[in-house]
């Protein structure tokens, strides 16, 4: 039992932190405002959502697990707390710090409304913060962190996310984003057409 409450832990884990690693390519890509992979910029915002909820859900998974797990010996208080633990306290703590800012992350997501935008963006930036910090907790702590498939996972994920930074910081996409504003600015200010306005109110010359 203890064995296998250890793999589910290590595995949730895994698997969180590459859903993780795409909420943060896709949270790049979402605010390029193009489309993404050749999905249309809903259907990126639609998949970057249902991702984040995938990744808090296993989340939850891997500190429950934890928690029941006799050689994690991770108390209560050592997952709000960090660097408080016996088990491995720095990579511990990284873990404990990346589930204290995701879950500052779904707090402000569900008051949202009740709180102001920029202070929303604030915290969903810092937010962001989350990902090194799970990636390193990953790389540190547990008996499999020299093993070839875990780095094989950490690789591809910070690979994808540096991809997206790149992409995100490249000429093409300044370049893009400046047609789009011009385009958007020349719809403002286009006057409207004669023909479909006398279309559709009468001919103005008879």
């Amino acid at each position: 039992m203890t064995n296998a409450l250890w793999y589910l832990a290590r595995g949730s884990g895994a698997v969180s932190l590459v859903l993780l690693s795409i909420v943060v390519v896709l949270g790049i890509g979402s605010r390029a405002g193009r489309p993404v992979f050749g999905l249309p910029r809903f259907a990126v915002t639609a998949v970057h959502r249902n991702a984040s909820l995938l990744a808090v859900s296993f989340l939850a998974v891997h500190v429950v697990t934890l928690l029941f797990d006799p050689y994690a010996q991770l108390r209560l208080i050592d997952v709000v707390l960090p660097f408080a633990g016996t088990y491995r306290p720095l990579w511990m703590g990284l873990g404990t710090l990346a589930f204290d800012l995701i879950l500052a992350l779904v707090a402000t997501s569900l008051l949202r409304h009740r709180m102001g935008l920029r202070t929303w963006r604030v915290v969903h930036w810092i937010a962001y913060a989350a990902w090194p910090v799970a990636l390193l907790h990953g790389l540190g702590t547990g008996t499999d962190n020299g093993q070839l498939w875990l780095w094989s996972i950490a690789v591809a994920c910070v690979a994808a996310v540096f991809a997206a930074i790149c992409w995100r910081l490249s000429d093409s996409f300044d370049r893009s984003a400046t047609r789009r504003r011009r385009v958007s600015s020349s719809n403002r200010i286009m006057p409207a057409d004669p023909i479909a306005t006398t279309s559709a109110g009468g001919s103005r010359w008879t």
